[in-house]
């Protein structure tokens, strides 16, 4: 039975210095460039076959070192980008920010100004995953992510994966999903 799980590393993405209005574009720092060398160090073992990735080049970046070490393209979903809590183009304190998202884990159809509910996140992220889960049976596949989306993938699978999960999340971090089927059978987390 075992050998037919696959196995998802949700690699959320190193330390990028916030600009603005440039959700998308913005890179890493120093420090993100050697945590994502460090990721390919730590999961070169691990044998992923596919890569797959946010379009924001911050989650590309930090995936990058990995696929190029195992000879693989990282294809790109638009729907696996980070969820918008609110408009990215006006400034919000993080005090604000931070409520938003903890009531969005109570109320999965709340969504600030220019932002995104839960369950609208959840919407366009789970079928990405559920379509890898059915192309990639039994393979290993990385994912380069961020905190949000990230967790409301996990509590899409188990609620216990919710504000609290989120908040001690690290940048970067890796958890290693292995599903049965479509079944969420365990959760390991990879970063320390």
């Amino acid at each position: 039975m075992s050998d037919m799980n696959t196995y998802i590393y949700m690699v959320r993405h190193a330390v990028s210095p916030f600009v603005l209005g440039d959700e998308r574009n913005r890179g890493l720092s120093e420090q993100g460039i050697a945590d994502a060398l460090r990721i390919k160090e730590l999961l070169a073992k691990e044998k992923i076959t596919h890569f797959v990735s946010s379009p924001y080049r911050r989650a590309i970046d930090t995936l990058k070192y990995l696929a190029e070490a195992s000879q693989q393209e990282i294809v790109i979903y638009e729907e696996l980008r980070e969820r918008n809590i609110g408009s990215t183009e006006i400034e919000m304190n993080m005090q604000e920010i931070l409520q938003g998202i903890r009531t969005s884990f109570t109320d999965k159809h709340f969504k600030m100004l220019g932002g995104e509910s839960t369950l609208e996140a959840q919407e366009r992220a789970i079928p990405i995953v559920n379509q890898l889960l059915e192309q990639h049976k039994g393979d290993t596949i990385a994912i380069g992510t961020h905190g949000n989306i990230m967790t409301l993938i996990l509590n899409y699978f188990d609620e216990v994966y919710d504000y609290e999960f989120f908040e001690q999340t690290s940048k970067p971090d890796i958890y290693k999903l292995e599903f049965h089927e479509m079944e969420l059978v365990n959760v390991e987390r990879l970063w320390s």
